[in-house]
């Protein structure tokens, strides 16, 4: 377990990719709008939290129900390539649940926005190819990103604009599919060796 910088700015560039915080600050403002005030500080710690959380405890959970790292690898590359088709399309294809002011920092801004599925996927993901102390910085580096555009979200959205914001998702999406190509194609050849 040693320190890599090529895969800790890996790591960080596909979490980046997979939470699309960027892409998300349109929502972000809808809550702010709805509810008033987002706890920037409480979103972030808990969605570093489960993060890293499932980074540690999601094998040991497979495990228990029978699944191996290289099967939930592949079936996380579906998601990632539903999660990318949504962002290059600008289409919906999660539904979203109901929320209220008290819950809207942690549901559903720290999970399943920031957190959520493609998230949890990816890390486990990475963790059959990465280090886990590269993972983990690399959460890390996220989570203060997270912060800062959660605190900066209308001042981003004013200098960068709606096409702007438009514009990064779709270059993000691309980047995702060829994330979710890869990690398809790397897993499914372990799947057969196993």
């Amino acid at each position: 377990m040693e320190i890599n910088f090529k895969e800790i700015v890996t790591a960080t560039m596909i979490l980046f990719a997979v939470i699309d915080i960027i892409g998300s600050i349109p929502i972000i403002i809808d809550l702010r709008v709805k509810f008033g005030h987002i706890h920037s500080e409480k979103a972030s710690i808990v969605a570093c939290f489960i993060m890293v959380a499932f980074l540690f405890l999601g094998t040991s959970i497979l495990s228990l129900i029978g699944i191996d790292v290289n099967s939930f690898a592949v079936a996380g590359s579906f998601i990632l390539f539903f999660l990318a088709l949504e962002m290059i399309l600008g289409i919906s294809l999660y539904k979203e649940e109901e929320t209220n002011a008290k819950t809207a920092s942690v549901f559903p801004l720290a999970f399943p926005l920031l957190a959520g599925p493609g998230s949890l996927t990816t890390l486990l993901s990475l963790r059959a190819e990465f280090s886990t102390i590269n993972i983990v910085i690399a959460i890390i580096i996220n989570t203060i990103f997270l912060y800062i555009v959660l605190k900066t979200s209308v001042q981003i959205e004013k200098i960068i604009g709606k096409n702007g914001i438009n514009i990064i998702r779709k270059v993000f999406g691309v980047v995702l599919l060829a994330i979710a190509v890869k990690l398809f194609t790397s897993n499914i050849q372990g799947l057969f060796h196993n």
